[in-house]
């Protein structure tokens, strides 16, 4: 944002000084993207277990009491935003969440989200 803006009232509040320090409007647009992908709560839960394990789809669908299309429409998506990664074995896909910065970042955010919303157990 420009450092030389000045806003309409001056309350001493810091606020020009989180003017100054304000990401670009683009960066919010990228997180709002990520949150967007984990917004349904399926999806967060498929996302959620495969930060644990690594799982095929169809042991992802029992677990999740969902069809096999279903949870594959999930994995494309996630995939897709690079959130997990597959690996073939034989006729068989494995997923698991990415070794990437962001996937373990959101990741542990959900848990302490968890955390503060949901304190009746352990969600790790």
């Amino acid at each position: 944002m420009d450092q030389h803006k000045t806003l309409p009232h001056s309350h001493d509040s810091g606020s020009e000084h989180i003017m100054e320090r304000s990401p670009d409007p683009a960066d919010f647009q990228t997180v709002a993207g990520l949150m967007k992908q984990l917004g349904d709560p399926s999806r967060l839960r498929i996302f959620w277990i495969l930060c644990h394990v690594e799982e095929c789809v169809t042991d992802i669908a029992a677990m999740t009491d969902m069809s096999s299309p279903a949870v594959s429409h999930h994995l494309r998506i996630l995939k897709t935003n690079e959130l997990i990664v597959s690996r073939r074995d034989g006729k068989e896909m494995y997923y698991k969440a990415a070794e990437t910065d962001i996937a373990q970042k959101l990741h542990h955010a959900v848990e302490e989200i968890m955390e503060i919303s949901c304190p009746k157990g352990d969600h790790r």
